[in-house]
């Protein structure tokens, strides 16, 4: 995917961000803080953390300035719905930022926190890649706790099969 406008970015990665906020409501709020492993990410820390780099790296790299990402504790927002509203919260601002970029500022380049220079829309791109990683994490994570999810695209697998010659 390429692009030179953004509001066609913004157009796609909007879609992008109402499918994971769709899976937000298969989360049972007392599971919000819930992990297979201690030690490992919870629902929660994903989705504060999913909040936080976009915000606070993405945003602010595509700005040209560095990124001030903290981490995802439960320090950013504690219980199910303070975590649905922080998402979304740290998304519009997000958002607002990224609606300033020019035509000209998509083909600057921005450094990475590795240090890596990046053509700010290849970097607004690899934060689909990201966001749709840690979606996928989620999806795990409940089939874990035995929680039927939607499907992605409207069928599941099996359909797909059913529906094919």
């Amino acid at each position: 995917m390429e692009f030179s406008e953004i509001q066609s970015f913004i157009k796609y990665y909007s879609k992008i961000k109402q499918r994971t906020i769709r899976l937000f409501d298969f989360i049972p709020p007392d599971k919000i803080e819930w992990t297979y492993q201690d030690g490992k990410f919870t629902i929660g820390d994903i989705i504060r953390h999913l909040a936080n780099i976009e915000r606070y790296m993405y945003a602010e790299n595509v700005q040209l300035k560095e990124s001030t990402y903290n981490g995802c504790g439960i320090e950013f927002a504690e219980g199910y719905q303070n975590v649905v509203d922080y998402y979304k919260r740290m998304h519009a601002e997000s958002s607002e930022i990224f609606l300033t970029l020019s035509p000209e500022d998509l083909l600057k380049k921005c450094k990475t926190p590795a240090g890596i220079e990046i053509t700010i829309w290849k970097w607004l791109r690899a934060m689909i890649e990201h966001e749709v990683h840690h979606r996928g994490q989620l999806y795990m994570y409940l089939a874990m706790l035995g929680i039927k999810t939607p499907p992605v695209f409207g069928l599941t697998s099996e359909e797909v099969i059913d529906k094919s010659i």
